[in-house]
């Protein structure tokens, strides 16, 4: 992947990391040397790489699981039929009334 120069970039942002790890942060002076790059170059390169993946590689969830598990095969279901929804019970029509809501209660001041 090339690297964009500070010339190449409309506008620039300062970031301050503290409490890295004193191991992290030898890993990247050491990353930096073999690149052949300042400390502060190899950051933001390893930034940008991170974070320039193009927006449809990530996946949700449920495509997530179903590459997971595509490999080991799939099964089909034999579902039931689907039944008709039954008719509302109709109250006016059996002779039994509708519940009616309760009244407000009062409060005494």
């Amino acid at each position: 992947m090339p690297t964009q120069h500070n010339s190449d970039r409309t506008a620039s942002g300062a970031v301050t990391v503290r409490g890295l790890a004193p191991a992290i942060k030898a890993r990247l002076r050491v990353r930096a040397a073999h690149n052949a790059r300042s400390m502060e170059a190899e950051a933001r390169a390893i930034l940008e790489a991170a974070l320039t993946e193009p927006e449809d590689a990530t996946t949700d969830l449920a495509s997530f699981a179903r590459g997971l598990f595509a490999p080991l095969g799939g099964m089909e279901l034999d579902l039931p039929a689907r039944e008709p929804d039954r008719e509302p019970p109709d109250f006016d029509a059996r002779g039994v009334a509708a519940p009616r809501a309760k009244p407000p209660v009062r409060r005494r001041r």
